[in-house]
């Protein structure tokens, strides 16, 4: 399994909500093909 790591910058307003909303999709990504996912967040905005 192929193993990522991504950055997490959630920012500021709709910034918050959309960052989430695509880790969702990432870790749906993960449970059917053969990626993993790290994801280390920073706070920056």
């Amino acid at each position: 399994m192929a193993n990522h790591r991504i950055a997490v910058i959630r920012g500021d307003g709709i910034g918050t909500e959309v960052v989430e909303e695509g880790i969702k999709v990432l870790k749906a990504v993960s449970e059917n093909y053969p990626f993993g996912w790290t994801f280390e967040e920073f706070p920056w905005g």
